[in-house]
């Protein structure tokens, strides 16, 4: 099964509460990335793939080194698809492909994409990129992205994806915060948005 995800920044004790930007509800960046981890393996197995859409980890004038993101990336079950974020470096890209593990299942822990990754879910598309993007008039094609945090774009083809994303209202099931999105999820929260969207503009 494939899941989504972005904007994990973990390690980014500027994201902590009070702040005017996404603010992360922790006494500590021990605790947000612990709930990350904890919400990842409590959903994904081993066998799954999870496409993470970018800035993985950040710590504001003193980045984490290469070693303590690999660190909390070795704790997260499943393969992961790593597409590269304003806030992710190519040398931590070097170093987890250095560091790359074949799992049971005879495949890489990680995969990386610099752009994006197109994929097909039930006769649909996502496009998945780290900064949104306005794709024009579309035919079953959905934007999964990140980068914009607790904003949303105005269009039901553009689905952020972030941990702090407000599309994860649109969800029916409460998730636990940070946890990476299956699918069906995505439609129901595009579904939802478009209605929502139609609906704004009829008044």
């Amino acid at each position: 099964m494939n899941y989504f995800i972005s904007d994990t920044h973990f390690y980014h004790y500027q994201l902590l509460e009070p702040n005017d930007f996404a603010p992360r509800h922790f006494d500590n960046v021990e605790m947000m990335n612990q709930a990350m981890i904890d919400a990842w393996n409590q959903r994904v197995h081993e066998t799954d793939t999870v496409y993470h859409l970018g800035d993985i980890s950040m710590r504001p004038q003193d980045y984490p080194t290469d070693e303590e993101t690999f660190d909390i990336l070795k704790q997260l079950k499943g393969h992961m698809v790593l597409i590269k974020g304003n806030h992710d470096y190519r040398s931590l890209f070097k170093y987890l492909d250095k560091h790359n593990q074949i799992m049971d299942d005879g495949l890489p822990k990680f995969k990386f994409e610099d752009v994006g990754a197109l994929l097909k879910f039930d006769h649909n598309q996502f496009y998945c990129t780290h900064y949104p993007m306005f794709l024009g008039k579309v035919d079953q094609i959905i934007n999964l992205h990140g980068h914009i945090h607790h904003y949303s774009m105005p269009t039901a083809e553009n689905i952020n994806v972030g941990v702090d994303a407000p599309e994860r209202d649109y969800l029916s099931e409460d998730l636990p915060w940070g946890s990476p999105l299956r699918g069906e999820e995505i439609i129901e929260m595009y579904e939802k948005k478009k209605q929502d969207l139609a609906r704004l503009q009829r008044k």
